[in-house]
């Protein structure tokens, strides 16, 4: 099997990257971004370590990180398997990643940073829910900020059945953030089309 030991020989296979998927990109949580973060209930978190990487699911009956500002967000550490995986890596490596996703939308938002885990029992405290509190909560500074291309989820049809989408602003809407001239009215309306010959 060939492998590929360059970065020359890989860009070469892909060519240049579509400009709006790096203009996209902001360093703070914006309004339209604020809004589509506290609409998630399910996040992936991805972490780094000595061990190698780590991937975890994250989940909550509201929304599953607290916005502190506009570049943090505080993810609670309910009762799981112990394993720890994902904290033992930040407290060694800091970076990490969080993969936000909303049933019924297409659109993936995700957060490059740097966390920290804390036990401090005010901030526990404040998390408390039906007498119970998180271990620890994950403090994640906000590095990078995006929207990722909805074609996977449109390839694997992750949404089937699903027919109520909640209310959440959309790709064009992030867009427009960033480009106020951007009709990302439009550009809703014929993404699923434009996709659809893109998918694979």
């Amino acid at each position: 099997m060939d492998k590929i030991t360059d970065i020359a020989t890989l860009e070469a296979i892909y060519g240049d990257a579509v400009p709006r998927s790096i203009d996209k990109v902001l360093t703070r949580i914006s309004p339209a971004y604020a809004r589509w973060i506290e609409a998630s209930r399910f996040v992936i978190l991805s972490t780094v370590g000595p061990e190698g990487t780590d991937a975890s699911p994250r989940g909550d009956d509201g929304p599953v990180v607290r916005i502190a500002d506009a570049q943090t967000v505080l993810l609670p550490d309910w009762m799981g398997n112990n394993r720890i995986d994902s904290l033992r890596n930040v407290v060694r490596d800091p970076r990490m990643s969080l993969m936000f996703m909303v049933p019924g939308s297409t659109n993936v938002v995700r957060i490059n940073g740097a966390g920290a885990v804390s036990a401090d029992p005010a901030l526990l405290a404040s998390f408390e829910k039906k007498g119970r509190q998180p271990r620890t909560v994950l403090r994640v500074t906000v590095e990078e900020i995006y929207f990722q291309c909805a074609k996977a989820l449109m390839r694997s049809r992750l949404w089937a059945g699903i027919e109520d989408a909640p209310n959440v602003p959309s790709a064009g809407d992030f867009v427009r953030e960033v480009d106020e001239g951007f009709d990302g009215a439009s550009y809703d309306a014929g993404y699923p089309d434009y996709a659809k010959e893109r998918l694979w």
